[in-house]
Order: structure tokens, then C-alpha cells, then sequence
């Protein structure tokens, strides 16, 4: 049985959650699902990205659909070109920030629109572990190979200023962000595991994960750079450290991008956060005139979110930041430009990265605080019930979990969607009271381990 199917994607352990018969027929269940008659497809560049690329397209074209093949991309250089070229569907094969023995597949459908487990990967998922037969129609598509990297990199370049004062620090992961942003920032920047390396040999392609950041830090030392930037490996992802080489972190970003769109652009509007973004964000997008919407986790949302409400931009804690004038789909390399763009702005002005960032957090943050628990649902509301038994809310949200606001403080817990873990996030206007609010809930969790 498939093991790979998850609410944003298709991703696990190549050859023993998912192998090459799995990817063909994902490709030949996906035309019929998406009513698809010309599908885009990219890669990473994953030892295993090729043959699971043989037999996805081998199944798209026994499906009777034509599979127009990019090569080797960035996931949201696929993201524009299934927009910008009105295909019908596409497909990005890659794993993303996981190690190397994992891979996986991205799957949107017509304008980008992401599809999730809720949205079809569940009704190929019940066709393959059902074993339904299947029957290569008579007509099979074609594979017609269609580069379009000048074509991105003429957009991308939308966003690129000039840097010449800025001193740049850029972490490429050995991944897909390797392939395009020496075409735009050349050799300005100090650029390490810029190679394009499926075996991501000098460290995993994780940015939030602390020793994955550390080549970097110490680039930025070394080199005296006013900012260091790292992505993940399929460049969906970009995150920050500041001139001392300190994380910055990534939600605190959706802020100073408020400086581009709302105060440089004027383009008053609807900003998109995630449940377990900093109360600061939402605070410092308000003085800058946008209006914050809180929603769930993961693109398979967000993207859809940010469209409903016609959002100008938005991100997320994970260091995925979505854009409006991106088919309202995030890109790392984007993301990366605009805030280059700000930092040299700021710096000119006398504010170095660090005080940029010190102006926007006002808090006292716990990070995700993780607990293995079965009990999922009964350790989240005995929280609820044991917070809310002593102070009234201010705000309360209840989707991916729960998101409950005092005045001072708020916490959000939430179910992981793959694995038996509540995910806490707790945030307080004093250390104190942080770690007075983070000991309580802990007693009550701990219950249920």
C-alpha cells in the first residue's frame, strides 16, 4: 500500500513509500482527475527525480495527455509556467527540504491552483490501493520538451534593484535555487553549495532545522555581510540571517514585505498570516495600512486563501511567502529580491537587518515545542479547557487546531498532518510570562504522553 499521499502532496521515502510503478500511475490517474489534456512537469535534482520522471510522464501519456517536460526547474518556476501558459495541470517532482533518500511530487492544476489531499491526491490515492485496472488508451500523448528559464528569469528581474552597497551571504542547499540566482544577483554575493547536488552533501536542504544554518552563519561572519539568504532545495522556501548571523524568523518577514507592497506600492489591501505567526506581524501590517487575515498551514491553503480574499501577499513560519502578482503562489527566489531590495534600503537610511527586525518583534516567542501524543484532539481541547477556565479570550480560532488570544499573551496547538505530534507555540509580552504560560500547558500535555 501507497504510504506517500499527505494534505499538501505526494512525498516519502523513494522505494519504500512510493516507487516507479506508484508514479506511473499517479500519471495515468491525473489526466482524468484534473480533466487534464496538457500537463507541465519539472524536476529536482534528486538521484531518483529521472526515473520517477519516466514513469509519471509514461503514465500521463498512456492516459492519452501530452506532457510537456521543463527539465530541471525550481517548484515555482512551475508554479508560473502552468499559469502563465494556461496548462491544465502540472506536476513538480521533488521532496522539497527533506534528505536525500526521500522524493515526492507537487501537483497544481489549472491557473496553479494547488491540489491537496482534500482537493484529488485522496481519490488517486483509493484508485492505486484499490489496484484498479488500467487500460492505455489507444491514442497515447507525447513528451514535448519546453524550456521557459529566460522567460522566469525576465520576471524575476521585475524585482531586482540595484545591491552594489549591500553585502550578500546566499546558501543555495546544493538545490534547485542554484539554477537561476547567479542569472540574477552574477557574482555580487558570497554564494556557498551553490552546485546543483541531489545528495545535498554539505547538509540537509532543511533551513529551519539549526545546523543546516550554520555554513551560513558563519559565511556572513567571515565575509561581513549585512544579510545571509538560504533556501530549501526545490527554492519554494527562503529564509534569513541577520549581519550578527542570527535566524531571523521567517514570519517576522511577512512584515518588512509590508514596507514593498504597502508603503512603497500603496497597494492597501488584504495581507494573509498563518495560524502560528507572531501577533506582531498583524500589528505592524495594520500601521502600515493592510488589513491581516489569519488561515492554515500549508500551500494547499494558503494559496487558495490568498486568492479568495484577493490578498495583495502573504506567508508563512515555514518560510514559504505568496504573492499576488505570482498567480498568487509563493516563490522563494521572489521573496529573496524583495527583501534584498528592502534591507539596502534600510541600510542606506542608517538601519542595519538586525534593527529592522527588532522594530517588528515585540514579543517573547517559545518556537515550536513538539510532543509525541496518540490523544491528539482530547490534549488539545483539556489545553483550551484549562486555559479558558481562568481568563476570557480575546480572540479564538479553530482551525489547525487552536489559536487562543488574551491581551498579553496567546498559544497555538496543532495536530502535525503526518505524524503522532501536537505542535505548541506559545507567545507572551514578558520572558516570565512565557515560561509561567508555557509551564502550565506543558503539565497538561504531558498528561497524554
Amino acid at each position: 500500500m501507497i504510504r506517500a499521499f499527505h494534505a499538501y502532496d505526494i512525498r516519502g521515502v523513494y522505494g519504500t513509500d512510493f516507487d516507479k510503478e506508484d508514479a506511473y500511475k499517479i500519471g495515468f490517474f491525473l489526466p482524468e482527475l484534473l480533466n487534464a489534456k496538457r500537463v507541465l512537469v519539472g524536476r529536482d535534482d534528486r538521484v531518483s527525480s529521472p526515473e520517477i520522471f519516466e514513469y509519471l510522464c509514461k503514465g500521463i501519456n498512456d492516459a492519452g495527455a501530452d506532457v510537456f517536460d521543463a527539465g530541471l526547474t525550481t517548484t515555482p518556476m512551475i508554479y508560473w509556467g502552468t499559469a502563465k501558459y494556461n496548462f491544465d495541470a502540472s506536476v513538480m517532482i521533488t521532496a522539497s527540504h527533506n534528505s536525500k533518500e526521500y522524493n515526492g511530487m507537487k501537483v497544481s492544476g489549472e491557473d496553479a491552483l494547488p491540489v491537496g489531499y482534500d482537493t484529488g491526491l485522496k481519490e488517486i490515492e483509493k484508485k492505486i490501493n484499490k489496484n484498479i485496472a488500467i487500460t492505455p488508451k489507444e491514442v497515447r500523448g507525447k513528451i514535448v520538451a519546453y524550456g521557459f528559464k529566460e522567460d522566469y528569469l525576465d520576471f524575476q528581474r521585475n524585482y531586482l534593484t540595484n545591491l552594489s552597497g549591500l553585502k550578500i551571504s546566499i546558501d543555495c542547499s546544493n538545490g534547485m535555487a542554484g539554477l537561476l540566482i547567479k542569472d540574477l544577483l552574477k557574482e555580487q554575493p558570497v554564494y556557498i553549495n551553490e552546485t546543483l547536488d541531489g545528495t545535498f552533501p554539505n547538509h540537509e536542504p532543511n533551513p529551519l532545522i539549526p545546523e543546516n544554518l550554520v555554513q551560513l552563519q558563519e559565511t556572513v561572519l567571515k565575509n561581513r555581510s549585512d544579510i545571509g539568504v538560504i533556501f530549501d532545495g526545490d527554492a519554494d522556501r527562503v529564509m534569513f540571517v541577520d549581519e550578527n548571523a542570527k535566524f531571523v524568523s521567517p514570519d517576522l518577514i511577512i512584515a518588512l514585505l509590508g514596507h514593498y507592497f504597502l508603503e512603497e506600492k500603496d497597494l492597501k489591501g488584504n495581507v494573509l498570516q498563518d495560524i502560528r505567526t507572531s501577533k506582531a506581524v498583524g500589528e505592524y501590517i495594520s500601521k502600515l495600512g493592510g488589513a491581516m487575515h489569519t488561515w492554515r498551514v500549508g500551500r494547499a491553503y494558503a494559496a487558495l486563501k490568498l486568492r479568495e480574499i484577493d490578498g495583495i501577499f502573504g506567508g508563512e513560519l515555514a518560510g514559504h511567502y505568496y504573492f499576488r502578482d505570482f498567480y498568487y503562489s509563493d516563490s522563494g527566489i521572489m521573496a529573496s529580491l524583495l527583501v534584498l531590495k528592502l534591507v539596502n534600503r534600510f541600510k542606506k537610511e542608517g538601519k542595519s537587518f538586525s534593527q529592522i527586525i527588532d522594530t517588528i518583534k515585540k514579543y517573547a516567542n517559545s518556537g515550536e515545542i513538539n510532543f509525541r501524543v496518540e490523544k491528539k484532539r482530547e490534549a488539545m481541547d483539556a489545553v483550551k479547557k484549562a486555559v479558558t477556565e481562568k481568563e476570557k479570550p480575546d480572540a479564538f480560532f479553530n482551525f489547525d487546531g487552536y489559536r487562543v488570544e488574551f491581551s498579553d499573551w496567546w498559544f497555538n496547538i496543532r495536530p502535525s498532518n503526518t505524524e503522532p505530534y501536537l505542535r505548541l507555540l506559545v507567545e507572551a509580552k514578558t520572558e516570565e510570562l512565557l515560561a509561567k504560560k508555557v509551564s502550565l500547558i506543558k503539565r497538561v500535555i504531558n498528561q497524554y504522553i
